[in-house]
């Protein structure tokens, strides 16, 4: 993303039919240590993008989504149609705005990321009326899955408690247990995407459950999976997340896993998706928490995680652990559908017991930072 002669050169030979820009530096924590390698990466790397699509009369012929989104190719006369999507954040609405947030609510980002991301945003809304690219933006709201990776809370968490479902944890720390997040699957934020580019015109839209939940009350959830009833005692720095039936102490706060400024309160409205795209989630906020929590046990019993190592997933592709919607790959469960392990894919487990690679996160399983983080 940071050499735009070699994004004309790639996108000159592969011929692509569609476009999706998933690319950047994806921890709100990490860009406060690198703001601009942060905006490199995801600002300037998507205007080298988009320019590099211009310089190659690609803005006639090609649709781009600046989004999360799953391609479909389209065909039409002997022109090929090139979709490009940007994925775009919920964290550029910062902490003041009204709940919920919809694509007309005012951006206030409080991070390097969120400030990056509304960049991203806007060039690509640029692009699309001063070039005619059909250009697509999605403000994704936070979606989750098995194949989270383990530095972001979500995960962090299931992890953690997979761990002490297994007997090999006793408690872990987290930051700041109040913030609030609208969490849906990656799956279905992966189909609204595709849903998103299958349309005349390019357009903004708003991919959320509808639903908040706290930090808390994802600890909680997970630690229901493993039949352990979670009672907070405490308050502030001090409080704690006890077992109501042993009474040993789970869950700590360390305010060293805060992050310098937070959103305290990101809730979507995803109305305009649901009206133009027919676009609904089908997970449950306990389904997503779920299959995540057993999945971890799974890879605990399996020896793929396990405490005091911090890890490299190398996850590739599976022919007989995956099924094909539409062109969606999927994992996981339905309601009504069996489920499938996404742990099966993993194909290379690289584990550093002093320390990760370089550029990635240092982290100790057994403590956990408190990061709500954008996937995608």
């Amino acid at each position: 993303m940071s050499d735009v002669g070699r994004l004309v050169q790639i996108l000159g030979n592969i011929k692509a039919d569609e476009i999706y820009h998933l690319a950047a530096q994806s921890h709100v924590a990490v860009s406060f240590d690198t703001p601009i390698q942060t905006n490199d990466t995801n600002a300037m790397g998507t205007l080298r993008l988009l320019e590099a699509m211009r310089m190659l009369g690609m803005d006639r012929t090609t649709k781009f989504y600046n989004v999360n989104t799953d391609p479909q190719s389209t065909m039409s006369g002997i022109f090929v149609v090139l979709i490009y999507l940007q994925a775009c954040s919920s964290e550029v609405f910062g902490s003041d705005m009204p709940a919920p947030q919809t694509e007309e609510t005012p951006f206030h980002p409080v991070s390097p990321y969120a400030v990056s991301k509304q960049f991203q945003y806007w060039i690509t809304v640029n692009f699309r009326e001063a070039y005619g690219f059909h250009a697509s933006n999605g403000l994704l709201f936070n979606h989750e899955s098995p194949r989270r990776g383990t530095t972001f809370v979500t995960r962090k968490i299931t992890t953690q408690v997979a761990l002490i479902a297994c007997g090999q944890l006793d408690s872990f720390q987290l930051g700041n247990l109040d913030a609030v997040r609208d969490w849906g699957h990656a799956k279905d934020y992966i189909q609204g995407v595709y849903l998103m580019l299958q349309q005349p015109v390019g357009g903004d839209y708003a991919l959320a459950s509808g639903q908040a939940h706290s930090v808390r009350d994802f600890v909680e959830a997970a630690f229901r999976v493993i039949g352990v009833k979670i009672e907070w005692s405490g308050a502030g720095l001090d409080e704690v997340g006890v077992d109501s039936v042993s009474g040993k102490i789970r869950v700590k706060v360390n305010p060293d896993f805060y992050r310098p400024l937070d959103n305290q309160n990101l809730l979507g409205s995803a109305a305009k998706a649901k009206r133009v795209l027919g676009w609904t989630p089908t997970y449950t906020f306990e389904a997503l928490v779920e299959e995540m929590v057993l999945c971890d046990i799974e890879a605990v019993n399996t020896g793929r995680i396990f405490s005091n190592s911090n890890l490299d997933w190398v996850v590739g592709e599976s022919q007989n652990a995956e099924s094909s919607d539409n062109g969606i790959m999927s994992h996981g469960h339905k309601k009504g559908s069996a489920r499938l392990n996404p742990f099966d894919e993993v194909q290379t487990l690289a584990v550093n017991d002093e320390g990760s690679s370089d550029g990635a996160e240092k982290i100790s399983l057994t403590e956990v930072r408190s990061e709500t983080e954008l996937a995608t």
